[in-house]
Formats: C-alpha cells, sequence, structure tokens
C-alpha cells in the first residue's frame, strides 16, 4: 500500500482517506489558549515544573516540520516543547505525548494527557528515546523524501474526505 502525506499544519486537516493508500498527517502546529486562560494553576507549571503552556500572547516561532503530525502546547525554559503526537492537543484524550529538546531529540513524555499531568512534578526524569518522529526543515524539505496529497487535493477545515 502506498502511503501519503497530509500537511495538517497549512490547512487544518487532520484526516483524509484516500483509496489504496496510507495517508499520514504531517506538520508541525501550535495550540495556543486565550490569553484570558492564564492563572494560578498554569503558573504553577510554569515555575515549579518547567511546562511553560502557550499562550495567544506568546506564540513561539516553528522551527521545524514534523513527520507524522506534533500539536505543540508547551515549551520549557531549555528551548524544548511538549506536545501530543499525530493528533491536536486535548489532555482528556489518548494520544501520546512527547517532549522535543532544542537539538530536535524526541522522547515519549505520557502516553496520554491524563498521565502527562500526573507525572508533571517529575517529568525530566522519565523521558524515554522515541525515533518515530522524522524532523525536517520546512515542509519543501519533506517534500523532497515524501509524496503529499496535492494542495489543490487538500480539504480544508477538520473534516474528512475521500480522493
Amino acid at each position: 500500500m502506498k502511503k501519503l502525506y497530509l500537511d495538517a499544519a497549512s490547512n487544518g486537516c487532520t484526516a483524509v482517506y484516500v483509496k489504496d493508500a496510507e495517508v499520514v498527517p504531517a506538520g508541525t502546529t501550535i495550540s495556543s489558549m486565550p490569553v484570558k486562560m492564564k492563572n494560578r494553576e498554569y503558573q504553577k507549571y510554569a515555575e515549579e515544573y518547567d511546562i511553560c503552556f502557550i499562550f495567544d500572547d506568546h506564540i513561539p516561532a516553528l522551527p521545524f516540520y514534523t513527520v507524522p503530525w506534533v500539536d505543540l502546547m508547551a515549551t520549557d525554559s531549555r528551548g524544548g516543547y511538549i506536545g501530543t503526537i499525530g493528533a491536536g492537543c486535548d489532555l482528556e484524550s489518548d494520544a501520546p505525548i512527547c517532549y522535543i529538546d532544542r537539538n530536535r531529540n524526541c522522547y515519549l513524555l505520557a502516553a496520554n494527557g491524563a498521565e502527562f499531568l500526573k507525572r508533571a512534578p517529575d517529568w525530566r526524569s522519565r523521558l524515554e528515546r522515541y525515533e518515530g518522529i522524522v524532523f525536517y526543515n520546512t515542509r519543501d524539505d519533506a517534500e523532497k523524501e515524501l509524496t503529499f496529497i496535492p494542495a489543490s487535493n487538500e480539504p480544508s477545515g477538520h473534516a474528512c474526505m475521500s480522493i
């Protein structure tokens, strides 16, 4: 079965069905929260655990493009990122949580959002190397090695479609 890639970063679509192909969502996105949601609990995560959730008033520039899709929700003081693999950030979902350090090394942080929150106090001591993410500088670099669904066929929004 052929493998095709869907750029989840450029259009917000995360799933497409293509007959006789496996479609893999690709790219790196950021799930930021409205500034009005900042509160003491988020400040506690930042100060005590070095988990700085991303808010709309401080969105970092994306330094890489990932395959599969990684949705970033937090940073740390060491230049790293925390996010979900293959799904949008939702701490109530079963999507695995990863940590990407500033050198583009990826680590599995938790099996899901609930486990991530439980592990927050000592998350750095629980990192397990994860080789399932490939890093590119840009989508253009990824396109040199991978076959993407043509932009003219990519849907917009979070809906699924068949092509």
